[in-house]
Parts: C-alpha cells; structure tokens; sequence
C-alpha cells in the first residue's frame, strides 16, 4: 500500500471482501432501514464510502500504536490490515510497563476519537441539512468506532485491553512473563465465551450473523494459545546468551575458493543450505546460499570463486556473543535462516539458527539449577 507518518502499512486480499460484505450489508438493509425512500445507487455510494472509511479508521487506530510505540523508542515494522482488523508489528517489547500501557491504550483512545468526533459530524450534517443519509452513515461510523474501542479493551490476550492487563499485573507482580500468562488465559477466556455466544445465536435466535462471534472467538483462542507459547520461549532465552545457544566454529564457505571446489570438499559434505562467508582471517565478508549457486552457469562454476556470487555481509543479519539471545528470535525466519555470531573483530564465531532456539527452550527444564 504504501508508507503513513514513515510506518509501512500493508492490505491483504481479505480486507476487500469485508468492504465488499460491509458495504453490501450497509447499503441493502441498515440505510434503507434507517433513510428510506433514497434510489439505490444513493445507497450502493454510501455503503462503499462508509465501508472504506471504516478501515481508514482501523488505519488510524494501528497508527496510534505505532506512533506511541515509537515514541518509546520500540521500532515498528509494519502496519497490515486484514480480515479482523489491523495488526502492527513492532521490532521488540515494550521497555517498561508504562510504555505497554500507553502503547495498548492508544488504539481505544483513537477509536473513542473518531467515535467522538463521528457524533459531533451527524450534529453538524444535521444543522447544515446534508440530509438524512449522510447522518445515518455518520452515525454508523462514530458507532462502531465505539464499539472498536469497547471490543478492544475486553481484558484478554491479544486484544489491546489484553496488553493493558498485562502492563498492570507486570507492574504489580514484576514479572513480565508471569503477567503474560494470565493475559493469554485470559484471552482464551474472551475467546471462547464469544464462540459459544456466536453459536448461541445460530442455534436459538436463528441468526447467522453469529458465525462471526465464532470466527473472533476461534481466532482469540488462538492467537493467545500462540502468545503464550512465545512468551515461553521469551522467558527461556532470556535467561541466556548468545553464546549459550549458538553453534560454535560453524562450517563457513572460504571467500576465495572456487565455486566448484566448495560445493565438492564443503557444501556436500556439510548440512547446511546457508553459510557465511569469510576471508582469510575468518572475518564475515558475506552469505552465501546455495541456491544462488543453482544460477551459476557450470563451466562459470569452474572459475569463479565463492566471494562472485555471496550477498554482501551487510546483508546478513548478525549478532555478538554477549548479546541476549532472545535477540535473535525476530531475526529468524524464512527470510533470515541464519544468524552469523562475531565479535568485536569480525571474526565469525557461530551461527544460530531455528534449530539452536528450539533446542535451548527444550533443554531448559531439563537443566539443573545452579547451586
């Protein structure tokens, strides 16, 4: 989509049928309801614009956070809007409980903003005799804004009031990963009690409309599950280094080996499908991955060395011994496979992959406590 206020905001494919489904609901019963006698096309325009600003207030709501967010020093990645909302992903926790606070507190506030300020619009289109069609869609925006912020503070995982109760049991208890557990059972809680009301209201009252109560309560129940899993291993790597996770004196690709020498005495022989890439003080000059070897023509293979077709070590995602290893678990993905671990020399001294983060969370119940 683009960039807002320098943060990155994404649209999945899903958000078109929710303004498809809005706009339809909107323009075929709810305005007819409220202004009959108005031509269809009035209602068909209306439901399209209000559908498409109610997602440019979901916009607004994630910016909020985002906004906040960085304004306690947490970088954010991206904004992305989908079929149940927005989502913004930030780089890492907040620092403080404060911050969680504020940070989860700025959504509702926005939300209640708009609802407010959607209220004060139908008075005005009411005065200026805009007619009853504009504040009927007025009213159904500051509305929902209302309920976009009502909805979002129920006290559950990983809902926004799911992180407010985190920020004032971490502040209570001192422990952030103890405060996030009961937010994620919460969540589980709120998830599953709008599941059976949804299916409450297909089976009593006959509506349909409940699948929805089911869809937001299944995917609660789920989110939270996966919260509380994370802070796990959140809790685990916290308590570690680098260092203790890593794994040492790690199978590197000499920079200037010859490509077709590497793959016979190297890669074949090692299990790996990423290496870094070093010179002849065992200093990170790049990545290689295999698979950019499978574009090198075979007679070129024969001649060109190793360092031709590494991506540059800038590209590579690093990290220093000493440093947390919790650090690592956003690096990870299918993006980044493999961390290089050097010092302050450059020099590698192991790598981490998704392997080393799972074997230290498993091995962490096994380990006896220091005495």
């Amino acid at each position: 989509m683009g960039r807002v206020a320098g943060i990155a905001v994404g649209v999945h494919w899903s958000v078109l049928v929710i303004v498809g489904l809005l706009a339809w609901g909107l323009a075929g019963s709810l305005l007819p309801t409220a202004v009959p006698g108005q031509p269809p096309g009035a209602y068909l325009a209306a439901g399209l614009l209000v559908a498409t600003t109610f997602f440019g207030c979901v916009l607004a709501h994630e910016l909020a956070h985002a906004i906040v967010a960085r304004w306690f020093g947490v970088g954010v990645r991206r904004i992305t809007l989908w079929l149940l909302g927005g989502v913004s992903e930030l780089d890492e926790e907040a620092p403080t409980p404060s911050a969680e606070l504020a940070i989860a507190g700025a959504g509702p506030l926005m939300s209640l903003l708009l609802g407010a300020a959607g209220a004060l619009g139908l008075v005005w289109a009411r005065a200026a005799g805009l007619g009853d069609l504009v504040v009927a869609s007025l009213a159904w925006l500051a509305g929902v804004n209302v309920v976009l912020a009502v909805f979002n503070l129920l006290p559950g995982a990983p809902l926004d009031g799911g992180r407010v109760l985190r920020a004032v049991l971490w502040r209570i208890r001192g422990d952030r990963y103890a405060a996030q557990v009961s937010a994620d059972r919460a969540g589980s809680v709120v998830g599953l009690l709008l599941a059976v009301g949804g299916i409450v209201q297909i089976l009593v009252a006959g509506d349909l409309s409940g699948l929805w109560l089911v869809l937001l309560g299944w995917y609660l129940v789920w989110a939270a599950t996966a919260e509380g899993a994370s802070a796990r291993v959140r809790a685990v790597l916290d308590r570690l280094t680098v260092a203790q996770i890593m794994t040492p004196r790690p199978v590197c690709a000499p920079a200037g080996q010859i490509i077709d020498d590497f793959v016979a005495t190297v890669a074949s022989a090692a299990r790996h499908r990423v290496f870094p890439v070093v010179d002849g003080g065992h200093r990170l000059v790049g990545i290689l991955h295999l698979a950019r070897l499978t574009r090198v023509a075979p007679p070129d293979r024969a001649v060109l060395r190793v360092a031709a077709v590494a991506a540059p070590a800038a590209a590579s995602v690093t990290v220093r011994p000493w440093d947390p290893a919790s650090a690592v678990t956003r690096a990870l993905g299918p993006g980044s496979p493999l961390l290089v671990v050097v010092d302050d020399g450059r020099v590698v001294v192991g790598v981490v992959t998704v392997d080393d983060v799972d074997r230290a969370v498993e091995l962490a119940p096994l380990s006896r406590p220091a005495t």
